[in-house]
């Protein structure tokens, strides 16, 4: 399985990167409305800090910091492949971390995974039951699956949809997936 995930993984990097800069921003903020109307309510919210290429979230992360909702980023720890968390008070201090991914290096506020009550999780591609393709490490899947109260919800451009992602065990499906176009209720 993990071949035809590789497969896929490559050939959805394909296609986002043939998305022009342009189209990206279009739709990454068509993607960050109706994801405000699903995080209504909620803090801390655990938000990616978008790399390029990604559905970009800095302005969902400015947004949620104006209505004063908590944000929490996550910090990869490469060395125990797990994520630890920080509150963000000011995007500015996000600087390239472990696989260039925007992180608080150095001005981090520890979170506990206790007090979050959603996240938005990147995906590279996606599928209608809810699964996702990620960048094939598990951190997040390692995370939601030790932290099952939190509500998921997984980002991506319409494009990324697939018939079917290979799943097993250790994937944790999204409870909403947010795209330009709408959102989808899995299941």
């Amino acid at each position: 399985m993990s071949h035809v995930k590789r497969v896929l993984r490559e050939r959805a990097k394909e296609t986002r990167c043939r998305m022009s800069p342009t189209v990206v921003a279009r739709l990454s903020r068509e993607i960050e409305s109706r994801l405000l109307a699903e995080i209504d309510g909620e803090s801390p919210v655990l938000v990616y800090a978008s790399k390029p290429g990604e559905v970009d979230t800095h302005g969902l992360i400015a947004s949620l910091l104006a209505r004063g909702t908590g944000v929490v980023v996550p910090i990869i720890e490469r060395e125990t492949r797990t994520l630890r968390l920080s509150y963000l008070l000011d995007p500015a201090v996000l600087t390239a971390g472990t696989f260039s991914v925007p992180e608080p290096l150095g001005c981090e506020i520890p979170a506990d995974p206790a007090d979050i009550s959603l996240v938005v999780v990147p995906m590279i591609a996606f599928d209608r039951r809810g699964f996702r393709l990620g960048y094939g490490a598990g951190y997040y899947d390692r995370f939601l699956a030790s932290h099952p109260h939190i509500k998921k919800i997984g980002i991506a451009f319409s494009c990324l949809e697939l018939p079917e992602v290979p799943a097993d065990e250790n994937d944790v499906p999204m409870d909403r997936i947010v795209t330009e176009e709408g959102v989808i209720i899995p299941g």
